[in-house]
C-alpha cells in the first residue's frame, strides 16, 4: 500500500470503513491505540498471529473488530490491504459514529 494513501473512519452506503494498521506477534490481541497521519486517524491493532498478510491474521483481525464493535464477523470485511499491515476494513450496517463510540475514539 502506498505511503501516500490516507484513510479515515467514514460512512459508506452500507456501513462504515476504517483504516487499520496491524502489529503482529503480540502477546495478546488488543486495540493498540490510534495514530494520526495528517487529517487521518489510523486504528492500531495488535494481533497474536503472524505475519500480517497471513489468512489467519486477517481472520483474527475480523473476529476481533467484530467483537469490539458488536457485529457478526460476516459483517466485517477487509476491502484493501489483505496482504499487508495497512488495511481498509468495512463494517456493514453501522455508522462511523457507532464505530467511533465502540473504539472509544476521542
Amino acid at each position: 500500500m502506498s505511503a501516500n494513501r490516507k484513510f479515515r473512519i467514514t460512512d459508506a452506503r452500507s456501513g462504515a470503513a476504517i483504516s487499520v494498521r496491524v502489529i503482529t506477534q503480540a502477546e495478546k490481541t488488543e486495540l493498540a491505540g490510534f495514530q494520526d497521519e495528517g487529517d487521518v486517524r489510523v486504528v492500531k491493532v495488535r494481533l497474536m498471529a503472524s505475519p500480517a498478510g497471513d489468512p489467519s491474521a486477517n481472520l483474527e483481525l475480523i473476529e476481533f473488530l467484530a467483537g469490539l464493535i458488536g457485529v457478526a464477523p460476516n459483517r466485517v470485511e477487509i476491502v484493501a490491504g489483505a496482504g499487508g499491515r495497512e488495511k481498509i476494513v468495512s463494517i456493514e450496517g453501522v455508522s462511523s459514529q457507532q464505530v467511533n463510540e465502540a473504539l472509544n475514539v476521542t
